[in-house]
């Protein structure tokens, strides 16, 4: 089954109704689903594909030979530039899309690849019908290879699609055999990459997923972030202190060079390679582009969950007592751990909320604030804020079993007038149903809106 990305597939059979020459660059993060996306837009659309291996020039070359002229019958081209004439040649005639999947890893076999697709573009792109597609997974090199001003192919491209995980609610058809609160705590293990949510057991309870998938050394993810670090980046063992650093609590630059025993200037690299990946988020406090309060984050969820309990049990999980880790590391701890998660979940109802104009006014940014309380020189967090004009939103998330009372309203007031707006709006979101009878009368009264995950899942349908 093929889920999501409407808009990018709208977009995409756009440029392909246009006739014209048409370049579109797609990347984005490992298994996030960009080939599933342009295998789903070719169909029933005659299109070439090539998958770029990481080989020689020569190897590479053959394969596209064959992508081009068919396995039975296909003429080896002496070189790049005249497999690419001949692909040219025939999209005179007839719209064909070509796709290079990968292209990275052509460009590193063959580093004139880029300008010579650029020559090709500018002699040929006035009376071509070819639509070209350049995938690529390093983020890094997609971005400045291909996009960035000192590209030969900058400028060429006549769209971009940088393909994110999916939000909790548009992972929800994955997860549509388990209860609310066991969606949101699956969506926290694995985040919204497809490949991740195709591996949960619609038959099997959480318990069992996270054993089964994390726990067992046959398990799926038991090796995947530790086999992407390897893939991905030089000194694996320094990143995965930095990355388990984070995944256990440290959030601050010295916190983490502390805990990985790196001078903060060093530290401070190996967490910009890990935020051009997509795994590592730097925060800045709500309003705030620049402060020396920021906060290091793992931005992947499947990350944040192995390194935090499945990397410090690998002896134990390896000796077969991933039932006991369960039962001993993971459990007593995953409420904490759904901490954030729910917090994320929160921030991305506010914004589907914003796409229907249901807020009581129009957001486009929603973050955490935290800083010093001016009064009483202590430390405050807000888990939620957004700003328009003189008005505010400010929201309380609370991943509990305990009911909420009355005291967390009066808690998110006190802290929301540390500000000063014309109006503050006030939101309490909940694992669910667990609302004091105090609390709800002054939801009753308009002073707080009340929203269950149940709630909020059912909104968004």
């Amino acid at each position: 089954m093929f889920y999501g990305r409407h808009t990018e597939l709208e977009k995409l059979n756009g440029m392909y109704n246009s006739g014209c020459f048409e370049l579109a660059v797609i990347y984005g993060r490992r298994r996030v689903g960009k080939t599933t996306l342009i295998r789903e837009f070719v169909k029933g659309k005659k299109s070439i594909f090539f998958a770029a291996s990481e080989s020689t020039a020569s190897d590479n070359l053959l394969s596209l030979s064959r992508c081009i002229g068919g396995k039975n019958s296909a003429p080896v081209f002496r070189d790049y530039e005249s497999a690419l004439e001949t692909l040219f040649e025939i999209a005179e005639n007839e719209r064909i899309i070509f796709v290079i999947d990968e292209f990275p890893y052509l460009a590193e076999s063959y580093r004139g690849i880029s300008s010579l697709i650029q020559i090709m573009i500018d002699h040929n792109r006035e009376r071509s019908k070819l639509m070209l597609i350049l995938c690529g997974s390093s983020m890094s090199f997609m971005e400045n290879q291909v996009l960035g001003y000192q590209s030969p192919l900058y400028g060429r491209r006549t769209a971009q699609f940088k393909i994110l995980p999916f939000t909790f609610f548009e992972s929800l058809p994955f997860l549509s055999n388990f209860e609310p609160i066991d969606k949101a705590v699956l969506y926290g293990m694995t985040g919204g990459v497809p490949e991740y949510l195709n591996k949960i057991n619609a038959q099997s309870n959480v318990h069992e997923n996270i054993v089964n998938l994390f726990l067992s050394t046959s398990g799926h993810f038991f090796e995947e972030p530790s086999n992407l670090i390897k893939q991905e980046l030089r000194e694996p063992s320094t990143y995965n202190v930095i990355i388990e650093s984070i995944a256990c609590g440290a959030s601050r630059l010295n916190e983490i060079a502390t805990k990985s025993g790196l001078e903060s200037n060093k530290c401070a690299k190996y967490l910009t390679s890990l935020i051009t990946l997509g795994l590592v988020r730097k925060e800045y406090p709500f309003g705030k582009t620049i402060s020396k309060r920021s906060i290091y984050r793992l931005e992947d969820n499947l990350f944040r969950f192995w390194y935090r309990f499945v990397f410090p049990n690998i002896s134990a999980i390896t000796a077969g007592l991933g039932s006991l880790v369960f039962e001993n590391e993971i459990k007593p701890l995953l409420n904490a751990y759904m901490g954030l998660i729910f917090e994320d979940i929160c921030k991305q109802w506010l914004f589907e909320q914003a796409k229907q104009n249901t807020l009581p006014f129009f957001a486009s940014k929603f973050g955490r604030w935290w800083g010093t309380n001016p009064a009483l020189h202590t430390q405050e967090e807000i888990d939620i804020m957004a700003v328009r004009d003189d008005k505010a939103l400010f929201a309380e998330c609370k991943w509990t079993n305990s009911d909420i009372g009355i005291d967390v309203f009066h808690e998110l007031k006190r802290k929301s007038e540390l500000f000063h707006y014309n109006v503050n709006h006030l939101y309490i979101f909940a694992k669910k149903m667990s609302y004091g009878e105090l609390l709800r009368k002054e939801h009753d009264k308009g002073c707080v809106k009340l929203f269950t995950l149940s709630e909020m899942i059912d909104s968004v349908k």
